[in-house]
């Protein structure tokens, strides 16, 4: 119970970071707690209370607007929830040591200390540390076990079916996936997953390009920047066991994603798309690519 509510906090406070007015008693609300019990469950957790938690994430998020935009200072106080620049900037220099304005000159670090390890993560979510050292062997185990139980799933579903339709021949269906899919659109989704998920992790903000396009040329730059970035990010959370590392993501709904899933989505959604750029070129007599299969490549490595 207490972790969930936890978790639920921090979805709570992701959710609310542009909404400079919620206190301690509407967060409890939010929560779906009273102030009381909200206030041992995140101590408990955190050690910390959740408005100073809260507060220290606004702190972190107002030094990064100071850094990356041109708004005032007195516009950044007013966003992270301070009625004036004076007690905007008596918390700031209590915080990093230097008042705003020089901090702005001579940034340091964008993170402070905390006991919970729970910090801003740029350009608008929350990082939190994994609860446990997670390697990369039991992703893979947890991939095989969603690959198991999905398998699974699908059979509850096909036994409601009768067998005029279990022996349908299937009409390929890729809704909600990618709309009218090409050669040229796959390729381009496969680059940008990759370019928006390492802006992700890095805490960098990512917008979709317009060019809907791009040359071949152009997708094969991206992917020799993309590419390497995304496959070292991996590395280094494997290496260091935070796989389970959280990043709590506010949108229309708080989404909240470990490190390990976000690797086990680019997988799952990329395999569907090199398949059926891998069908469309061996339609192309391009049938040197095994459709896609790791096995052989896996193997001879």
């Amino acid at each position: 119970m207490g972790i969930d509510a936890f978790d639920a906090f921090l979805g709570v406070v992701a959710g609310a970071l542009d909404d400079a007015d919620v206190d301690g008693e509407e967060l409890a609300r939010r929560v779906g707690l009273s102030r009381f019990h909200l206030d041992r469950v995140v101590a408990a957790a955190a050690g910390e209370s959740p408005g100073r938690l809260r507060r220290r994430v606004l702190l972190e998020r107002a030094a990064y607007r100071l850094l990356t935009t041109t708004s005032s200072i007195l516009d950044v106080a007013v966003e992270a929830g301070y009625g004036t620049h004076e007690s905007f900037t008596r918390a700031f220099t209590r915080t990093y040591g230097v008042a705003p304005a020089a901090w702005r000159r001579q940034p340091t670090r964008l993170q402070v200390g905390a006991p919970s390890g729970v910090h801003f993560h740029p350009p608008a979510g929350i990082r939190v540390p994994a609860r446990k050292k997670v390697s990369s062997m039991d992703i893979l185990t947890r991939m095989v076990e969603h690959h198991v139980w999905f398998v699974g799933e699908l059979m509850t579903r096909a036994a409601t079916l009768p067998a005029e339709r279990l022996d349908a021949p299937i009409e390929l269906s890729v809704e909600g996936v990618d709309d009218d899919p090409t050669v040229r659109r796959l390729l381009a989704r496969l680059v940008t997953q990759l370019e928006m998920w390492s802006a992700a992790i890095a805490g960098r903000p990512y917008e979709f390009g317009a060019e809907e396009q791009p040359s071949i040329a152009e997708l094969r730059s991206q992917l020799a920047v993309a590419g390497p970035e995304f496959l070292e990010q991996v590395r280094s959370v494997c290496d260091e066991g935070r796989l389970d590392e959280l990043i709590v993501c506010p949108g229309e709904t708080v989404e909240i994603y470990t490190f390990g899933a976000v690797i086990g989505h680019v997988l799952t959604f990329a395999a569907h798309r090199r398949i059926l750029v891998a069908g469309a070129l061996a339609d192309e007599g391009f049938t040197d690519l095994d459709s896609g299969d790791p096995i052989r490549w896996m193997s001879n490595r």
